[in-house]
């Protein structure tokens, strides 16, 4: 496992000296590497000492490279193993692959092609830990329920559940939409001492003022046309438990005086009835207007107001708070991509720094949302930042000639990397089109996608395509 501040450990195993010297002539350096010029010493050192990368060639005596890829398989199903192999074996390399190998470098080993090979099988390492220590953190100590969060903010809105929820005090909910204002309600109510009993919700948006007030308060059989039966309100059926009120500042102001008055007594009439009805029922509000602004506009009740928030939590909106973006979309990620039975495992570095510099003006819900639509076009092991929708990718094309500047190697790299996938859009992942309008052989082209991770099967639908470009 790599360990922070630490050179990662790579092993290398190869029966010929002149390649174990290369290794470490080229490697040495960089990581901590360790050469063995039998497979069972090197199993035998990794059984004490965990490592990154394991290198091995194919054809040795003794234990081969299909045994040690074995065995290193099951002492750590996701360590990378990368497999040595002539040109003219190329079939048991790919055979390798298909028993868990991550990839295969020919032989005689051309430097650069190795170097990139290492690093990318690293850096995929490293994104599996990272998502398994994020998974583990979410379960030990930052979610309450489906809130996640280990920002300050969070941390300290968990607190202020955890304090108000065994009370019977109201609570008002503030936040920009998509904050996660219903789930707030959601975790008080499970931490409550209501619990058992039922928990219902409304949004006072989305009703007109006759439908939301028949809605909240029931009706009996007769009060206005089509009403051919008594119904109980939410808040009868409530009674005994929790009823939130969403977007409370869009309720009609002659209905707020109703609902006030059922808050302070605990009575109400049906619609039509003339029998008070007795209920005890704790509310949870929210809304993402300025409710003092309307209140001065005469728009909000202010007796109102101050009934529904005895004790008020305020949610930060996720641009104020993206330490979590991490952590969230690791959990959506894990969570869509179970649903679409997906072996995904993280996101790339550069996917990854495009959802941390989004300023996300719909919150976690558009994360949510992002994160969904990303599963949906991943093909691999690792989210790239070409699945990600148009809105987000452009503004991080805007802000890329602000970012720190890049090495020459990096540079060309991701030029190599973004003319490729140019070529392949245009010929509609045609490889063959593709190279000969490159100028370069088919095989160097494919070998160039091999080293990219780019699949030429994402780019042979017209509609992705047209979709991917925005």
């Amino acid at each position: 496992m790599e360990r922070p501040g630490l050179k990662p450990r790579v092993v290398v195993i190869d029966d010929e000296e002149g390649i174990r010297r290369l290794f470490q002539r080229l490697l040495g350096k960089r990581y901590d590497l360790q050469t063995f010029e039998r497979g069972l010493a090197a199993l035998e050192d990794l059984q004490r000492t965990p490592a990154d990368l394991v290198i091995t060639d194919l054809k040795m005596p003794g234990i081969d490279g299909m045994e040690v890829l074995r065995r290193v398989k099951e002492l750590d199903p996701d360590l990378p193993v990368i497999v040595l192999t002539a040109y003219g074996t190329v079939e048991n390399a790919v055979e390798a692959m298909k028993k868990g190998a991550y990839d295969y470098i020919t032989k005689p080993v051309q430097a650069e092609e190795m170097e990139l090979v290492i690093e990318k099988a690293l850096e995929r390492r490293r994104l599996l830990l990272e998502n398994r220590l994020l998974h583990r953190e979410l379960q030990e100590k930052y979610s309450l329920g489906a809130l996640i969060g280990k920002s300050p903010a969070m941390q300290q809105l968990f607190r202020l559940i955890l304090t108000v929820a065994p009370t019977d005090a109201t609570v008002l909910i503030l936040g920009e939409s998509g904050t996660g204002k219903e789930l707030v309600a959601k975790a008080i109510y499970a931490h409550s001492l209501r619990k058992e009993k039922v928990f219902l919700s409304i949004n006072c948006a989305a009703f007109p003022e006759t439908l939301l007030e028949s809605e909240l308060f029931g009706y009996e059989k007769g009060a206005f046309t089509g009403a051919s039966s008594t119904k109980k309100g939410l808040l009868e059926v409530a009674d005994g438990g929790t009823l939130f009120l969403d977007e409370i500042g869009d309720m009609p102001l002659p209905l707020q005086s109703k609902v006030l008055r059922a808050l302070e007594s605990g009575e109400f009439l049906r619609l039509g009835g003339r029998t008070l009805m007795q209920v005890d029922v704790r509310v949870i509000s929210s809304t993402n207007r300025p409710l003092k602004a309307l209140m001065a506009e005469g728009k909000f009740r202010e007796d109102l107001f101050y009934r529904l928030n005895t004790f008020t939590i305020e949610l930060p909106p996720l641009r104020e708070r993206r330490e979590d973006i991490p952590l969230l979309a690791a959990h959506f990620l894990r969570q869509y991509a179970t649903k679409a039975g997906k072996e995904i495992h993280g996101f790339t570095p550069e996917t990854l720094e495009i959802l941390l510099n989004y300023p996300w003006p719909g919150n976690v819900r558009q994360l949510e949302k992002a994160v969904e639509r990303a599963v949906i076009m991943t093909r691999g092991e690792l989210v790239e930042a070409h699945t990600l929708p148009a809105e987000v990718l452009q503004t991080a094309e805007k802000s890329l000639f602000k970012a720190e500047p890049l090495s020459f190697r990096e540079a060309r790299q991701r030029f190599e990397r973004d003319y490729l996938i140019t070529m392949l859009r245009r010929h509609r992942g045609n490889v063959t089109a593709a190279a000969e309008a490159a100028g370069i052989h088919r095989t160097h082209f494919y070998q160039k996608m091999r080293l990219y991770g780019i699949s030429e099967a994402e780019y042979r639908n017209p509609d992705m395509m047209g979709e991917e470009e925005g």
